[in-house]
C-alpha cells in the first residue's frame, strides 16, 4: 500500500496535497483497493462550495458505491474531467492522474487538522 508522505489524509481514505491555498484532493491507494475495478466517478461541480467532511461525489466500482468526502471547507476551482471517460486512472494511479478535485481552501490551516502518513499508516492497519 503506497501512502506519500508529502500528503494528509482523512479517516474516509481522501488525501489532500497542498499548493498555496489550493488543495488537489483523491482517494488513497487503500480505498481504490478495497473498492477493486472502477468504472464511473461523479465530479463536483467546479464553483460549487464545499464544507469539510461533507459528500463531493461519488466512485462506483465493480463491488459497490461509495462516497468521496471534502477533507477541507472551500470552493472547488478544478475538477478531473478526465475520470469521466477513464475512471480507471483511479485503480492506476491514484496520487497522480486519478486525482478527483482542487479546492480553494477557506481555511489553509486546516489541513494541519488532518492526518499524516504515518497516523493514516496506522489507521488502516487497525
Amino acid at each position: 500500500m503506497l501512502v506519500p508522505d508529502e500528503l494528509r489524509y482523512t479517516s474516509d481514505h481522501e488525501w489532500a496535497r497542498v499548493d498555496g491555498a489550493t488543495v488537489r484532493v483523491g482517494i488513497t491507494d487503500y480505498a481504490q483497493d478495497a473498492l477493486g475495478d472502477v468504472v464511473f466517478v461523479s465530479l463536483p461541480e467546479v464553483g460549487s462550495r464545499v464544507e469539510a467532511g461533507a459528500i463531493l461525489g461519488e466512485v462506483e466500482s465493480t463491488k459497490s458505491v461509495s462516497e468521496i468526502y471534502a477533507p477541507v471547507a472551500g470552493v472547488v476551482v478544478a475538477a478531473n474531467d478526465a475520470l469521466s471517460n477513464s475512471p480507471e486512472q483511479l485503480n492506476g494511479d491514484p496520487y497522480g492522474e486519478g486525482w478527483i478535485c482542487e479546492i480553494a481552501v477557506d481555511d489553509p490551516g486546516a489541513v494541519a487538522g488532518l492526518l499524516d502518513a504515518a497516523a493514516y499508516v496506522e489507521l488502516v492497519a487497525d
